[in-house]
């Protein structure tokens, strides 16, 4: 065998860093050469572009095969012998590269907003050529080799070439949708790493299998959009927040598919009134416990419940029932899972390299760097994706607070100051305000909510005005108040009445949504229901009392799975919600009070027209915290547009109780909590009341225990 040079030893060991510079075809004293790197073929020829047949010799026993075409071919073909067939097939490395210089250039500067489409597996058309483009970013690697059905997962036979800052990429021609594949990747230091998933795959094998499988999203159908005007301030909002594998189940304890669930959810949240759904995050994520919170597969969605098209049919059964769509969106963390972005290239290249920065205690995953480009490129190009390919009308970012400070949940000495000796991470609020100026400008139809949980200020306000850019925030401070207020025998409940009031004196800093979250069902903490004090007619009335509470209380509204059944458990990731609840008349009573809160909140202005602006409420009653009474006045743009909300937190009934109100005449009573259709005393106003004559209009109202009435002024 002849002497061969040191690059073709570099591809027969697996660790040549440019392949395209020694395999293909190259022109070589004044002749075509053909080099080919064919592990277990015993013979291979080249066929040129006119028929033309030249045999390759074999020049190691790995399987390097060199020979020449006739000059004038341009293009060639393979015929390879492996045992007793023979195939003929593309070579690889004969194809022009994928990235244009307008994308190295964007892609260098982090500023590509279609990353998708040019980064992950994409099924294409070169040279006449059907096969798949594979493109990913690892700057430090010294090999990257696709690996997958099409090649035997042999990272030898598929090195890529590097271009730009560490863009990886190859055309592997008759490569197919469908084909499971990989990266193998030699490190910085010349060690093999962990083969790893893609970081754009758009659809994944089930866990506990974790290789990405190629699909064409580019023709992935495109669900119809939602009704226009859904997410703004001025309109109803009222979330279903929903964890897609426990809603129901079937056969037992089998997850519903999406399109199973097509079929049913947006039905039922139509049903109940709901005008969103939000998903818990569906992003592709290995284990069933963190109910998605720790994805490694940002742009697929988890194949636990089928196809991405099948994903798509769920999106556009939302929005044929005018159903608007949230997903939790998780750029705060990532698992460090060996098949994910952790160490991806052999260094850290998604995360910091400094666990002081660079992990999150309470959960042991890693922080994403938002100081690199490519990193904060990935994370922004990743939320426009869902909106664009799926249609998805709002992103909820999970814990924002524990991106905004350097110091969340860390000791003493176990974080590292920003450049101005503070704690606030200045490019996580960058990243953060660039994710919501990119979406919106795209997107003026769509939304984001932040789940802040502490006073950071103005994170839904604009960027330009100093604020994070968010349309929503999470009012965590509500949620905490108002429940452990509600948790309190009434009798104990005077002396905390300033839970409840405590949160209008900040009600309009922020575009607020009222979360009963997941969070609040989970690790002890009790159901909703299962807070609620007393006997079982007190407990039920309680609840209602404080859904209703809720839904007259200025802000949008989010309630978790399970919570418009009255569920009694806590909820478990592994199980069915407890529908059977449903046979007991209590449970149905809850049920259709949060039906009907839903729908009176979506029917009178007065409730949501002016939800996020301090000109729509008025305190009414405040101080009777002996009776545990509150009354308020909502409303709407129109000036005969007014809501009396009044609530009861104490079991006794109050006859002839005085509320002051805007105009004489007849108030109706629209909406009654203690109704005995929803397992009430139907204690009440008799439909309407009149009011009294005197300097001011008054009302004189019959007000039920443990309840909320609603009354509207007759037009």
């Amino acid at each position: 065998m002849p002497k061969l040079p040191a690059e073709a030893y570099a591809i027969i060991e697996g660790r040549h860093s440019d392949p395209f510079h020694y395999l293909g075809m190259h022109p070589e004293g004044g002749r075509s050469v053909v080099r080919a790197f064919l592990p277990e073929a015993s013979n291979v020829e080249a066929i040129g572009e006119h028929g033309e047949v030249a045999p390759l010799d074999r020049v190691h026993d790995s399987g390097l095969f060199i020979g020449a075409l006739p000059n004038g071919s341009k293009h060639y073909q393979l015929r390879a012998k492996f045992g007793d067939n023979v195939v003929e097939f593309e070579d690889a490395y004969r194809f022009p590269p994928i990235l244009t210089d307008f994308d190295l250039y964007l892609l260098g500067e982090g500023t590509h907003q279609r990353l998708y489409d040019k980064l992950g597996a994409h099924p294409m058309r070169l040279e006449g050529i059907d096969g798949v483009g594979f493109v990913v970013l690892a700057p430090n690697a010294r090999r990257v080799s696709v690996v997958g059905d099409f090649n035997f997962w042999d990272g030898r036979r598929h090195p890529m070439r590097v271009r730009g800052a560490g863009y990886w990429e190859l055309f592997i021609p008759h490569a197919k949708s469908g084909d499971h594949y990989k990266f193998e990747i030699i490190g910085p230091h010349g060690h093999l790493l962990p083969l790893k998933s893609d970081p754009l795959a758009f659809a994944s094998e089930v866990r506990p299998k974790t290789a990405s499988i190629v699909f064409d999203e580019a023709h992935l159908p495109r669900p119809r959009p939602a009704p226009d005007g859904i997410n703004a301030l001025s309109a109803p909002m009222s979330i279903y927040e929903v964890h897609l594998g426990s809603w129901r189940r079937k056969n037992g304890n089998e997850w519903l598919t999406y399109r199973e669930l097509a079929e049913q959810l947006p039905a039922y949240a139509r049903d109940m009134g709901f005008t969103h759904l939000e998903f818990l995050p569906v992003s592709e994520h290995p284990f069933d416990g963190s109910w998605g919170y720790q994805p490694t597969g940002l742009y697929a969605p988890t194949s636990r419940f089928g196809s991405p098209e099948d994903f798509a049919a769920l999106i556009d059964a939302c929005h044929r029932e005018g159903i608007g769509v949230l997903l939790d969106w998780v750029p705060g963390h990532f698992p460090d899972d060996p098949h994910g972005l952790g160490s991806f290239d052999g260094t850290a290249l998604y995360e910091h390299a400094n666990p002081l920065q660079g992990r999150h205690l309470d959960w042991g995953t890693l922080i994403y760097n938002y100081g690199r480009t490519e990193v904060t490129n990935f994370l922004v190009s990743n939320a426009l994706f869902w909106l664009e390919r799926y249609a998805i009308d709002g992103l909820r970012v999970d814990a924002v607070a524990s991106m905004l400070y350097l110091d969340y949940s860390r000791p003493p000495g176990a974080w590292i100051p920003n450049q101005y000796g503070g704690r606030e991470n200045i490019e996580a609020i960058n990243f953060l305000r660039r994710f919501n100026t990119e979406l919106f400008a795209r997107f003026p139809q769509a939304t984001t909510a932040a789940e802040e949980s502490t006073a950071w200020p103005q994170v839904s306000r604009p960027v330009e005005f100093g604020g994070l850019g968010f349309g929503y925030k999470w009012n965590m401070g509500w949620m905490h108040d108002t429940l452990n207020y509600i948790s309190k025998d009434p009798i104990h409940r005077k002396y905390h009445h300033g839970e409840i009031l405590f949160g209008l004196h900040y009600a309009f800093s922020e575009n607020f949504i009222l979360p009963l979250s997941h969070d609040e069902v989970v690790h002890g903490k009790r159901s909703i229901f299962g807070r609620m004090p007393g006997d079982e007619w007190q407990r039920f009335a309680n609840l209602r009392a404080y859904y209703s509470f809720m839904f007259g209380h200025p802000g949008k509204k989010l309630l978790f799975m399970g919570g418009e059944i009255a569920q009694s458990r806590e909820w478990n990731h592994d199980q069915s919600l407890d529908w059977h609840l449903l046979e007991y008349k209590y449970h149905q009573g809850i049920q259709a009070l949060v039906r009907d809160l839903n729908r009176l909140y979506r029917a009178v202005p007065a409730l949501h027209q002016m939800d996020c602006d301090q000109a729509g409420f008025e305190w009414l009653i405040t101080d009777d915290a002996n009776r545990n009474v509150f009354a308020w006045l909502r409303k709407g743009f129109d000036e005969h547009a007014r809501c009396l909300v009044v609530v009861n937190f104490s079991p006794n009934v109050y006859r002839n109780y005085r509320v002051p109100v805007p105009f004489a005449g007849k108030w109706k009573e629209v909406f009654n909590s203690d109704s005995a259709h929803y397992g009430g005393t139907n204690v009440g106003n008799i439909g309407e009341v009149q009011t009294v004559a005197g300097k001011a209009p008054e009302l004189r109202l019959t007000v039920p225990p443990l309840a909320a009435i609603f009354l509207v002024p007759e037009s």
